[in-house]
Order: C-alpha cells, then sequence, then structure tokens
C-alpha cells in the first residue's frame, strides 16, 4: 500500500508516493525522461518491508508542477532533491535513479557524498551515446501532442515499449497521460518536447568530477542491448569509482526495469540488502 504525498519546494509543489514505515531507512526512486513515480510501484511494493521508499515526480512530470522557465537540467533537479531531502528531514538516502534520474542522482551523490548510502543508477553515465540521444529525442518530438483514447496512447507506447507486459503498459500510460478535450495528453511538460523540437534541449554539465567523488557503494545496471549507456563508458565509469559493481541485464534496452522486470528486482534486492 502507498500514500500520495504532495509538498512545496522553492514555491512549486511536487507529487510522491510513499511505501514502507516511516522509521525504516529512506530509498528515493527517481524515473526518466517521459516517466514519473508510478513507474515504480511494483519495486516500491516489493522494497517497502525494509525501506521507506520515496519515489518522486520530479519538476514538470506525473503530478509535479513544471517549471515555468522550463529548466529541466541536471542542476536545477539536483537542487530539488537536496530540498526534498531537507524537507522530509532525511539526513541519508539510497537512491536508484533511471536514465534522467541516474543523472540527478549522481550529481546529488557527487555533491553530498556523506548524504547517500547506496546508489542505483539505471543505464546512463556522464556521456550518452549519440545513438541514443538521437533515437529518444526522436521519439519525443515526433510524440502526439492528443491521444484520442487510451488504446490510441497503449498503441503508441507498445511500439516504442515491445518487451512491456500488457499490465505494465497500462500502468506506465494510466499514470502518465491526463484527460483533455478530445482526449489524452502527456502529463510531462509539453515544453520539454517543444525544446527538442526546436534543437534547444541542452545540459551542458560535466558529470564525471561529481561521479568521481561518490563514496558509497554503486550498482551500475546496464541493458545488454542498450543505445544509451555504451560499453565503453560503462567500463570508463568502473575505472574512475572504484566503488562501482557494474550488472549487465541481457534482454534489455534501455527500460531495463520494464524490459527484464524479475532479473531486475533480483538486482536491486541483492544489492539493497
Amino acid at each position: 500500500m502507498h500514500y500520495d504525498r504532495t509538498i512545496d519546494l522553492c514555491g512549486r509543489r511536487f507529487h510522491y508516493t510513499e511505501w514502507g514505515a516511516p522509521t525504516s531507512p529512506a530509498l528515493v526512486m527517481l524515473h526518466g525522461v517521459t516517466g514519473h513515480a508510478r513507474t515504480w510501484d511494483d519495486e516500491a511494493a516489493a522494497l517497502a518491508t525494509r525501506y521507506r521508499v520515496l519515489a518522486l515526480d520530479q519538476r514538470g512530470h506525473g503530478d509535479s508542477e513544471p517549471a515555468t522557465d522550463c529548466d529541466y537540467t541536471v542542476a536545477a533537479m539536483s537542487a530539488d532533491l537536496d530540498a526534498f531531502a531537507d524537507a522530509l528531514d532525511l539526513a541519508s538516502v539510497s537512491i536508484v535513479g533511471l536514465s534522467m534520474g541516474g543523472r540527478v542522482a549522481i550529481a546529488f551523490a557527487g555533491q553530498a557524498p556523506r548524504r547517500v548510502d547506496r546508489l542505483v543508477i539505471v543505464d546512463i553515465g556522464p556521456d550518452i551515446s549519440e545513438a541514443g540521444l538521437l533515437r529518444v529525442g526522436t521519439l519525443m518530438a515526433k510524440s502526439p501532442e492528443l491521444f484520442t483514447s487510451l488504446e490510441h496512447a497503449l498503441a503508441f507506447h507498445r511500439v516504442t515499449n515491445p518487451l512491456y507486459t500488457e499490465a505494465m503498459l497500462l500502468h506506465r500510460v494510466q499514470h502518465g497521460t491526463k484527460p483533455v478535450e478530445g482526449g489524452f495528453t502527456w502529463k510531462y511538460d509539453r515544453g520539454l518536447r517543444e525544446a527538442v523540437r526546436s534543437g534547444t534541449w541542452r545540459d551542458p554539465i560535466d558529470l564525471w568530477p561529481l561521479w568521481r567523488d561518490i563514496a558509497c557503494p554503486i550498482l551500475l545496471v546496464r541493458g545488454g542491448d542498450s543505445d544509451v549507456l555504451s560499453a565503453e563508458t560503462a567500463k570508463r565509469m568502473l575505472d574512475e569509482n572504484p566503488n562501482t559493481r557494474l550488472a549487465e541485464v541481457p534482454g534489455a534496452g534501455h527500460t531495463v526495469p520494464g524490459d527484464q522486470p524479475v532479473a531486475f528486482r533480483t538486482l536491486l534486492d541483492d544489492f539493497l540488502a
């Protein structure tokens, strides 16, 4: 069972889900660029016996308010995470971050190494493969702004997520879209898609120095078929931070938790135990 919460951070309303006992160690889960907090429901439910799991809708995603200045840089979202931890009085946390959320987690853990107990980075690194950037950017740019029905949205998601189960796909779509006149639209900020379409979506942050400063144990999860985290970047991440253990998941692309959910949850259980 989870609770839906809202919290004001620096004048912006954020939504998050909370699972587990409030006295348990805190675990924050961060989604990807087109995702939302509810994508972590299965993992959060499984971990709630040991952790206070906090799945955050990052700015402009899910049920959190958008950034009025369309600032979706890693630095801005890492500052949100810092404010979130402060507001909940979390002296230390473990973090699981997928894709964009993984980059936010790297920045946070590198800037506050004593505040992070364990870190799981899913299929992302300081460098992103050009092929993956192009694929994700094209997907965002060509995404419809209106789905005439949930079935229409499901069909679009099925093409881009061929390995997801029907139940998982429906869950992602139900919580990732909202009703509008004529059908449904994305919950995540249209400003992000427009920035991709106009070619202004940029984030010049260099995460390598912050990666080297992370002091806690790290699990780096790479999809065996990923086009986002290259094998070369993963190797460099191992070389530059000796706290890192790499796990490659066969049969998974970039979205490892959705492509191979059982294998992914097993990795989480083992590492966070």
